[in-house]
C-alpha cells in the first residue's frame, strides 16, 4: 500500500507540480490515514470501503481537529483514491459518494467605529508630506471600502475632487465610482496640494500614492503603512488592509444602508459575497 501512496505523490509533484509545502501536506495526511488502517490488517486498497472512510472521518472528529482540517485530510483522501483509479490500479472509489465536511466561513473582523476614529487619527499627530498622505489614505481605504490592489492602482486622474468621488477599476476591470465623504475628499486635497508634490520625482507618474522613491505606492508599503498604525493606535487585535473594507461595509449595513447598494459600493458580483 505503501507503493500507491509514493506513486501518487510523485505523480503530485512531477506531473502536477505541486509546491513542496502542498506535497508534503498530502504525504502527512496520507501518512496518517495509513497510520489509520495498519489495524485493521487490511490486504490492499480495494479492501478500504466506503465504511472505513466514515470511520476514518469519526476518528478525526473524535481527536479534536477542526471542521476545516478534516475536510482537508478528507480532500487528500480523495484525491489519491481518484489517482488510483485513473491509474486503473482500483475499479471502485470508496469515497466516490462522500462530500467533505462543509466548512462554515466566519465572519471577518471588523473594527469598532471608535477603533475607527483612533486609527485615522493617528497620522494627523504628525506633519509633512508622510503625514499628508498616510492620513489619505486611510480615510480613502474607510470611505470607499476598495480593495488594497484597486487602491495602489488609483491615478491622480481617477479622484474628482469637485464631485468627491472616486474611479476605481475592480476585478475583471469592472469599473465602479463610489462617493467620498468630506473628510476623505479633505485628506486627498492637502495630500496632492503639499504631500504628493514632496514625493514626485517625475511629472509623468500618474500614481496616486507614492513612495518615498517617487514610485507608486505597493500593497506591501501600505500593509506596512497601515500595521504601523494599529499599533500605534493601541488596536491589539489582528488588522489587515482588508478589515478597513470590511469595517467600511458592516457600519454601512448598521447605519440603515441598502445591501444592493453596499454589493455595488464593493465591487460584489454576488450579492451572497455581501
Amino acid at each position: 500500500m505503501d507503493g500507491q501512496v509514493h506513486a501518487f505523490l510523485r505523480y503530485i509533484e512531477v506531473e502536477a507540480g505541486f509546491s513542496r509545502n502542498t506535497i508534503q501536506a498530502y504525504r502527512n495526511d496520507l501518512e496518517q490515514f495509513m497510520a489509520f488502517l495498519a489495524p485493521l490488517g487490511l490486504a490492499g486498497w480495494r479492501d478500504v470501503g466506503g465504511q472505513t472512510i466514515v470511520d476514518y472521518v469519526l476518528h478525526l472528529k473524535e481527536r479534536g481537529y477542526s471542521t476545516a482540517t478534516v475536510a482537508r485530510k478528507v480532500a487528500s483522501v480523495k484525491s489519491f483514491f481518484h489517482f488510483l483509479i485513473k491509474e486503473g490500479r482500483l475499479a471502485e472509489d470508496p469515497t466516490a459518494t462522500m462530500a467533505a465536511p462543509r466548512v462554515r466561513k466566519k465572519l471577518p473582523r471588523v473594527l469598532a467605529p471608535e477603533e475607527v476614529v483612533r486609527l485615522l487619527a493617528m497620522p494627523r499627530e504628525d506633519t509633512g508630506a508622510k503625514a499628508l498622505r498616510d492620513a489619505a489614505l486611510l480615510e480613502l481605504l474607510y470611505a470607499s471600502g476598495m480593495r488594497v490592489s484597486e487602491l495602489v492602482a488609483l491615478d491622480v486622474g481617477d479622484v474628482d475632487m469637485a464631485s468627491g468621488t472616486v474611479r476605481c477599476f475592480g476585478k475583471g476591470g469592472k469599473e465602479r465610482l463610489i462617493p467620498l465623504y468630506a473628510r476623505a475628499v479633505d485628506s486627498l486635497a492637502e495630500y496632492l496640494a503639499d504631500g504628493r508634490v514632496a514625493y514626485l520625482k517625475s511629472r509623468e507618474e500618474r500614481a496616486l500614492f507614492l513612495n518615498p522613491r517617487g514610485a507608486r505606492l505597493s500593497r506591501q508599503g501600505l500593509w506596512l503603512i497601515i500595521k504601523g498604525y494599529v499599533k500605534a493606535a493601541g488596536i491589539e487585535s489582528e488588522v489587515t488592509p482588508h478589515t478597513l473594507r470590511h469595517s467600511f461595509a458592516t457600519h454601512l449595513l448598521s447605519g440603515g444602508a441598502n445591501l444592493r447598494e453596499v454589493q455595488e459600493l464593493l465591487g460584489h458580483s454576488n450579492l451572497a459575497t455581501t
